[in-house]
């Protein structure tokens, strides 16, 4: 078995991108399929917050009357916008357990169904009470697709596929918002109770293909072996390859000997695969760069994304239209004026499918730390060119303009990074409980940024306006210094050799110089 690892490993580092295309594109086709759910999450996180700006929603929820308009309080605001984080945490949490015990197949089935009765309680729910309950309830299956599609992804894919479908997930968050916006702009003119309920029915489209994948995908192969389940992890491993495979690509049998081999180490090296675990040795240095990777994704200013279409409408743009840029040109789907959110999904789009040659060209570390230091100077740019004359509305545009800049870097460097770097930090033991730790954190870093940053932009409140640029740009800075000492390049290791290089102590910019001496091992 020992002889297998190692022929393993070394056929792992010699295959090309081609070949791993042509004989993985089973595996590749149940990645993206899995990962889909991730689009139906993309897609429902952003109602609520999108509800609150119509009338349809405001006439059936509105707790209060101002200038004789219903309206909600900025408290149930808050809860109805954040009760989906709460729910996450739970998902999250129990996720952890569950795959350990049961694999992600029948957690990813378990959630999905689950799913569809929590839509009922949103879709018939005519209380603001009975919506922040659908809320949290939805936000437990969302915490599982969070986890559990990064992990799968990196689990069945081999080295150099890897960072281009765990990326992929970022991908599949953006199309998600995409989907939601066009189905809002379908009923944002409907004033009747179905201006909400029909994008809430919309829900109902994904999960039964879900569920379909599901059930008909191989379980991963890694959680076979951590299960002793052998015979069953060749089965998958066969069921991930294509059969035209060639002796370039290892084989289900060389496979499993270095997934087992790769167990059989971290055994050695973590006792135990509770929580706790991932607070010792050196199972802590690898929680806190999955942790503070996530946690850099929200801190370096994407929440600054969300009022660009503020930004566009300080500049004169007409109330009616506070959503739209005239682009003077055909959109793609066949309207001349697109929403701005829009635009920004769609640059999201492009920069995410961006980052993909980049990926395997300059590593993951590379890239990210290149990410930052962009961030912070398209940051920066925005708060000196509010330092101008506020009534100019070319300040407004070029803020506006800069926040579109900065979701083209954002979304091709460290949006799509996160998910590559996080499920590749910790060991494969303790994969899904170290996401889930570090998503929570994520969940909780988005719930202050969402509450902080309303004060900043609002002018009854701090009234910083385009100023809390300096503000993100500071907070990306120090997000900067702790990626360059903290993140290792992890770009062409195999698990094995992460562990052994994690093991050693090796420093985070010196991973790439000891690639000889963990080579094969």
């Amino acid at each position: 078995m020992v002889d297998d690892a190692i022929v393993a490993t070394s056929k792992e580092h010699s295959l090309t991108l081609r070949q791993g295309l042509k004989a993985y594109r089973k595996a590749i086709g149940w990645s993206i399929l899995l990962s889909s759910a991730v689009i139906m999450e993309g897609y429902d996180t952003i109602l609520i917050g999108s509800y609150l700006g119509f009338a349809s929603f405001n006439n059936t929820f509105g707790n209060q009357v101002v200038d004789g308009t219903p309206s909600i309080t900025a408290p149930w605001q808050s809860a109805v916008t954040n009760g989906a984080y709460i729910g996450e945490i739970l998902g999250l949490q129990v996720t952890g357990y569950l795959v350990n015990w049961y694999g992600n197949k029948k957690v990813m089935t378990g959630a999905t169904v689950l799913m569809i009765a929590f839509i009922f309680i949103s879709f018939f729910g005519k209380s603001l009470p009975v919506q922040l309950v659908g809320q949290i309830l939805c936000g437990i299956p969302w915490g599982v697709y969070q986890t559990v599609t990064t992990v799968y992804a990196s689990e069945v894919l081999p080295i150099n596929l890897r960072g281009y479908l765990t990326s992929y997930v970022n991908l599949c968050w953006v199309i998600g918002q995409f989907i939601a916006s066009g189905v809002l702009v379908g009923v944002e003119s409907r004033t009747d109770q179905w201006g909400w309920r029909i994008p809430f029915a919309v829900q109902w489209v994904w999960p039964i293909p879900i569920i379909l994948v599901c059930i008909f995908c191989p379980e991963s192969p890694t959680w076979l072996v951590e299960h002793d389940r052998t015979a069953e992890a060749e089965a998958a491993v066969r069921r991930l390859q294509s059969n035209s495979s060639g002796s370039e690509i290892a084989t289900p049998q060389e496979t499993v000997a270095l997934l087992a081999r790769t167990n059989a180490l971290e055994k050695q090296l973590t006792a135990g695969v509770g929580y706790l675990e991932c607070f010792k040795g050196t199972n802590l240095r690898r929680t806190e760069i999955a942790v503070g990777t996530w946690v850099v994704q929200q801190m370096c200013g994407p929440v600054l994304q969300t009022y660009s279409i503020y930004f566009f409408e300080q500049a004169g743009l007409p109330a009616d239209q506070a959503f739209n840029m005239n682009l003077g040109l055909v959109s793609l789907i066949r309207r001349e004026r697109v929403r701005a959110d829009e635009i920004q999904y769609a640059i999201a789009f492009v920069g995410t499918i961006a980052s993909w040659p980049m990926i395997n060209r300059f590593g993951r570390r590379t890239i990210f730390l290149t990410g930052l230091a962009l961030i912070f100077v398209s940051l920066m740019l925005v708060g000196f060119i509010s330092l101008g004359n506020a009534a100019n509305s070319s300040v407004s545009w070029a803020i506006g303009a800069f926040l579109l800049i900065f979701t083209l870097i954002y979304d091709s460097t460290v949006g799509p990074l996160t998910y590559v770097i996080v499920p590749e930090a910790p060991s494969s033991r303790l994969r899904h409980k170290t996401t889930v730790i570090a998503r929570n954190a994520y969940n909780i870093t988005c719930i202050w940024t969402g509450v902080i940053t309303p004060y900043m932009l609002n002018s009854t409140a701090w009234n910083w306006g385009a100023k809390a640029g300096f503000f993100w740009a500071g907070c990306t800075a120090l997000c900067l210094v702790w990626a360059f000492f903290r993140i290792p390049e992890t770009k062409g290791f195999t698990f094995a050799e992460i562990d052994l290089l994690f093991e050693q102590k090796v420093s985070a910019r010196k991973f790439t110089q000891h690639r000889g001496q963990v080579a094969g091992l």
